[in-house]
């Protein structure tokens, strides 16, 4: 099921994972860790993460597990109709962006300075004109996953990573330092990378795949099911709210100052990468599988069924787990060194390098519960338990805004804020909501999680990431190669110990 995805799907997903790095690493070389920085991330970021909070997740969550059992008449019928409404709703929201920016800036970052908040003001009307692109985008997406088409889907990225890029290089190479330059400039670029990208999307889409089969007699006047009202508030619910939890995250980080909101976005950055690449992947490619052994029929499972259900779910846990154990290792242990090789370069400070290793370095843990988390979800969106998983990640939610209540209430004793702290709240909200979906959806994990499965990869990363971080920083080339040995050296002791990786690696 996995490898079967082929080498150029990872390829490509590889290829917009490190132009987006790369495109991390310009910006702080070109704009360092200061207020400018935090109005370009800000700008940068908010069409995909709205999309993401308002549709993506939702989308896969509600149509996979449908287009599963449907016509290929069905699912153009019901592609065609979301497009209306996802370009609608990029329209309004894009409007709202553009007609309260104060409040939008108050919300993620509440920290920015007076000349900096201004700029932020202006540079949300991008984001606005960003918006319906980035929905639809979305809607394409999705049905590009349901063909299991991830090169369309991985290839699709590049496109606005490569635009962006683009105009950090002409900021880096710029004399002029006025704040309108490079957000101008930027904002064209993020413009550009939607249209791109959509184009991108829309010629995948017009190729002919093998599941299209020539339609039956009288199929394509058949009705198209369209999901309630409910299902899809539900679905909204749940893909959107473990998604703000790094956002919440952030603006919490925001209210260090300026350059405070920057710093904890390239510390991200260090997590995301393995995340996307490791624990993301797996869940991209496992959630059709997924969808379609749990599809509800009506008709209670067999022996068989069950089999395979408990088969492909074990799978799907064991290589998230062990990817996200081996990304983990790599991170806690060289996080300063990794930090100095992306970031420290160009404009950014070398304090806010040594900040953005140490916020990384605690923020890796939280690759584990994550993993859990994104199996957990797909199973529950597969088998119509999805508000279950909703209830929990609102828990969460509420928790880590608790958290982050002391958090900034120290920082407003003491003069500083612990960005660390911070990202062990974001960890301990996780983790607890890992463990709380687990025992819901017990019977449903039951025979195919395993801890014999999982030990082995936790316990060595753990023991390498403190060996490692006991030790002083290596310099930047040979802390990259030392994270990719600690990586290495888990992924090898699971394979020794692990059946269920070698199975799941061999299918």
């Amino acid at each position: 099921m996995f490898l079967r995805a082929g080498l150029l799907s990872l390829a490509l997903l590889l290829a917009s994972r490190l132009l987006g790095l790369l495109r991390e690493s310009l910006q702080a070389a070109a704009l360092g860790a200061t207020g400018l920085a935090d109005v370009a991330i800000l700008m940068l970021t908010l069409p995909d993460l709205l999309t993401g909070v308002l549709a993506s997740g939702a989308l896969s969550y509600v149509l996979l597990p449908q287009w599963a059992v449907m016509t290929e008449q069905a699912r153009a019928y019901t592609r065609a109709r979301l497009a209306r409404v996802m370009l609608a709703a990029g329209l309004l929201v894009g409007a709202l962006i553009a007609l309260a920016p104060p409040l939008v800036v108050q919300a993620l970052a509440p920290g920015l300075g007076g000349g900096a908040r201004e700029a932020a003001h202006g540079a949300l009307w991008w984001s606005a004109m960003a918006m319906p692109l980035a929905l639809l985008a979305a809607l394409w997406t999705t049905h590009l996953q349901h063909r299991r088409d991830f090169s369309g889907m991985y290839g699709a990225n590049l496109a606005v990573n490569l635009a962006i890029v683009g105009a950090l290089l002409l900021i880096a190479f710029d004399s002029g330092r006025s704040v309108a330059g490079p957000i101008a400039l930027l904002g064209a670029g993020l413009l550009l990378g939607m249209c791109l990208r959509l184009g991108w999307l829309r010629w995948r889409l017009a190729r002919p795949t093998s599941a299209q089969a020539s339609p039956k007699l009288g199929e394509a006047l058949a009705p198209a099911p369209w999901p309630r009202a409910v299902v899809w508030l539900w679905a909204l619910a749940g893909a959107g709210l473990p998604l703000l939890l790094p956002v919440v995250g952030r603006s919490l980080a925001s209210t260090g100052g300026d350059g405070a909101l920057a710093t904890f976005n390239f510390a991200w950055k260090l997590i995301e990468l393995p995340l996307v690449l490791a624990v993301q992947l797996v869940a991209a490619l496992a959630f059709p599988g997924l969808a379609s052994a749990f599809a509800v029929t009506g008709v209670a499972p067999g022996e068989v069924q069950r089999a395979r259900q408990r088969e492909a779910l074990r799978h799907a846990f064991v290589l998230a787990w062990v990817l996200a154990c081996a990304a983990a290792a790599a991170l806690a242990g060289m996080a300063p060194s990794l930090a100095a090789l992306l970031f420290g370069w160009g404009r950014m400070a070398p304090e806010a390098v040594i900040e953005v290793g140490l916020w990384g370095r605690a923020g890796a843990w939280s690759l584990l519960p994550q993993a859990l988390l994104a199996v957990l979800s797909i199973l529950m969106a597969s088998t119509g338990r999805l508000r279950e998983a909703v209830i929990i990640h609102l828990g969460a939610l509420v928790l880590l805004a608790l958290l982050g209540w002391l958090v900034v209430g120290q920082a407003a004793r003491t003069g500083a804020l612990d960005g660390a702290r911070v990202m062990w709240s974001i960890n301990a909200a996780l983790a607890i909501a890992a463990a709380a979906l687990l025992w819901r959806a017990r019977d449903l994990v039951a025979g195919a999680l395993h801890l014999r499965d999982l030990a082995p990869a936790a316990a060595t990363a753990a023991g390498l990431a403190f060996a490692a971080a006991s030790l002083q920083p290596p310099a930047r080339l040979v802390g990259f190669g030392l994270a990719l040995v600690l990586a290495a050296l888990v992924l090898l002791v699971a394979w020794v110990c692990s059946p269920a990786l070698r199975e799941a690696l061999r299918r």
